[in-house]
């Protein structure tokens, strides 16, 4: 939801309505700096972020340690959910769950990436729907991105969004006891390495 008030550069921001006020990038992204909070920015207004549950966190720590080893070396780096993506013809800055960028264009700035090859989101029942939605078609914008990959938490299923040759997306589905390929960066695994220790799982 947007904020009814908001601490952006040290000063408070009360909002009766948060739709008759835009904020701009600049005071966003100094907010950020200091705020306890992550929030995402949408053509000019800012949305709280919710904390994860335990599978969420256990998820998205388990791809980056699968990533990290498989990329070292390769002038590529893993992101977790605290860096943004800044999507600059969408208007919009997003907390990606897990995010992979292998251009050296982003190098140059330590608090948001622009061209990532690879992002993946894990589902929540308050986040489904818009993360199959609109903040996919925000996605899509991005030159770079190769494949857009959402993780259920609540059953074993992965769903890989990958682009072809023509520029469309194709959807490849993966489930228990299969192996998850994603090419954008050249990496396989067994979807149940992705799964590992998932409490819901491995403990009912």
């Amino acid at each position: 939801m947007s904020y009814n008030g908001i601490r952006f550069g040290g000063i408070l921001i009360m909002i009766v309505n948060p739709s008759d006020y835009k904020i701009s990038h600049e005071d966003y992204l100094e907010g950020e700096k200091i705020s306890p909070i992550r929030h995402e920015y949408i053509r000019g207004e800012v949305y709280a972020m919710v904390g994860g549950s335990d599978a969420h966190d256990t998820i998205s720590g388990n791809l980056i340690a699968l990533f990290k080893n498989h990329l070292r070396g390769q002038g590529c780096r893993v992101y977790t959910g605290n860096m943004k993506v800044h999507i600059k013809t969408a208007d919009s800055y997003y907390y990606p769950d897990v995010m992979v960028t292998c251009d050296s264009r982003d190098r140059n700035n330590g608090y948001f990436k622009q061209y990532p090859s690879l992002i993946i989101e894990v589902l929540s029942p308050s986040t489904e729907a818009f993360n199959r939605g609109d903040k996919f078609a925000d996605y899509r914008q991005i030159e770079t991105l190769q494949e857009y990959v959402l993780i259920s938490q609540n059953k074993i299923n992965i769903e890989c969004f990958r682009q072809n040759q023509e520029g469309r997306w194709v959807l490849f589905t993966y489930q228990q006891n299969e192996q998850i390929q994603l090419e954008s960066i050249n990496f396989t695994c067994q979807v149940s390495e992705i799964y590992e220790d998932v409490l819901d799982f491995n403990h009912p």
